[in-house]
This record gives C-alpha cells, sequence and structure tokens, in this order.
C-alpha cells in the first residue's frame, strides 16, 4: 500500500492560537525519534546506565531519612517514612529534571531551528518523553521496597496511571511556557533550578501534608505537584489524600496545559529570529 501523502502548508497567523495537535500528530514519529535520541545521549558511556535514574531519588531518601526522621522525627503518615519519602521523590525528580531540561531544549537545538520546520514543541516534549523512562525505572524500585518493608498493595494503586498522566501534563506545560520564555530571557535557565530547589519544601515529599499548618495549607495549593504527589501517596502507599488538593492539582494542570498551547504557539513564530 503506498504511503499517504501530507501536504503542509505553512503561513503566518495573527492574534492567538494554541499549538496545533493534529500537527503535533503527522509529526510522531519524529516526536519518537528525538525521544530515543535523549535517551540514548543520557546513558551513553555510561557505567550504570539506568541506575543513574535511581541514584538521585535514593540519595535524597537516605539523606531526608537521616536528618528528618532521626533528627527531627517526622512519620511517613504511617508508612515507613523512607518508603514514604522514595514515593513522593520519584515523581518530583520527574517533575524537576523535567522542567529543567525542557527550559533549555529549544536554546540547545538552535541548529535544528534555524534549518527545518517542524513542530518547535516537539523539542521540550522529547526531553519530558525521554525521562518517563526514569520515572518507570522508580516507580519499579518503589515497588522493591514495599516488599521490603512487606507494604500491601491496595486498590488505589488503579490512581497511578492517573497520577502519572498529570504529573507529565503539569511538567509539560511548564516546560513549554518555560522554554519558550528562555529563547527570549536567558536567564530562565538560572532561575528554574532555585525555584523548584526552594518549591521541594511547598511540597509534601519530606512531610506528610497533615505536618502542615492549616491555615497556611493554601500555599501548598498553589504549586500543583502539592495534590500530584498525594495522589502518587495515596495510590503506592494507599494513605488518605488531600482530596480537595488533588483535585486542585489536576484542575491547574488543565488550565496550565491550555495556556502553555497559547503560549508557546504565540512566541514560536519568532523562535528562529531571536534563537
Amino acid at each position: 500500500m503506498a504511503a499517504t501523502a501530507v501536504e503542509l502548508v505553512i503561513k503566518p497567523r495573527k492574534g492567538w492560537h494554541p499549538v496545533d495537535l493534529r500537527e503535533v500528530w503527522v509529526f510522531r514519529e519524529l516526536l519518537g525519534f528525538l525521544i530515543w535520541r535523549d535517551i540514548k545521549i543520557r546513558y551513553k558511556q555510561t557505567i550504570l546506565g539506568g541506575l543513574w535514574a535511581l541514584l538521585q531519588p535514593l540519595i535524597g531518601m537516605l539523606v531526608f531519612s537521616l536528618v528528618f526522621n532521626r533528627v527531627a522525627n517526622f512519620q511517613g503518615d504511617g508508612a515507613p517514612y523512607a518508603l514514604f519519602v522514595f514515593a513522593g521523590l520519584v515523581p518530583w525528580t520527574f517533575f524537576t529534571n523535567g522542567v529543567s531540561l525542557a527550559s533549555n531544549s529549544l536554546v540547545g537545538s538552535e541548529n535544528m531551528i534555524r534549518k527545518t520546520y517542524f513542530p518547535r514543541v516537539l523539542i521540550p516534549l522529547a526531553m519530558i518523553g525521554a525521562l518517563g523512562l526514569d520515572m518507570l525505572i522508580g516507580l519499579g524500585f518503589t515497588g522493591c521496597l514495599m516488599a521490603y518493608y512487606h507494604w500491601p498493595i491496595t486498590s488505589a494503586l488503579l490512581w497511578l496511571p492517573l497520577c502519572v498522566l498529570g504529573t507529565i501534563i503539569t511538567c509539560s506545560s511548564l516546560g513549554m511556557i518555560l522554554g519558550a520564555l528562555n529563547v527570549q530571557y536567558r536567564d530562565v535557565k538560572y532561575v528554574v533550578p532555585f525555584v523548584t530547589q526552594m518549591a521541594l519544601f511547598l511540597t509534601p515529599v519530606i512531610y506528610p501534608i497533615s505536618h502542615f499548618p492549616a491555615k497556611y495549607r493554601f500555599l501548598l495549593a498553589i504549586n500543583p505537584m502539592t495534590g500530584m504527589i498525594e495522589c502518587f501517596h495515596h495510590a503506592l502507599l494507599g494513605s488518605q489524600p488531600d482530596w480537595p488538593m488533588v483535585w486542585i492539582a489536576f484542575s491547574e494542570s488543565a488550565v496550565l496545559l491550555v495556556l502553555a498551547l497559547f503560549f508557546f504557539r504565540r512566541l514560536e513564530r519568532n523562535f528562529a529570529d531571536v534563537i
């Protein structure tokens, strides 16, 4: 059967328009190639290979367990503290690495953007998609920790795909916005690591949300990853989440996605000239 020809017409547009999802679908094979390229680049000439995906959350778990559990006597909302922290660090690590890499991805792909046309949004999406392997490895090791602590699997595990999807949408949305901004303002790459480091303490990764004073809990709601981490803890450990925080987080991720699609397309028209 002959391949179907696709005619692509490039023309200027005025006003605000979202990223053309139909065009992204047409270039889906390129997205898959970029994801595979980024995976190979990340693990090329490494000794430990995929184990690097475990080191960051694993070292974080050991340090936080020593400092907050042994010294400050933090507890894990019923679960062993090390297991509680690792279950939260897996999505948090994916989120922070994804936002950081996506925010620098367009500037790092200057030659591609200048020389050929394709949906520019594929570049930050590929960076985040490649990190999906790291999250899968981290979730697999979480299962090993659950077996080590004899922690039971509950029906709440059915929430896990929704938690993963919400985290990917949140990360992709912020990655698109910050990536587009970084083309215009190069100091974005310095701001992102600092903000994500500080945001860790406004996210229930190293402490249960019940430890945070109720009257200041609205500060946690500003961070969409608060509800996502709550969702992961519920799915993996069976803990009772703060459901309003979870629904707020999913609502914020949906709003962020819409804003990102319009904002990215608006700035995309000047990428080749500015970058």
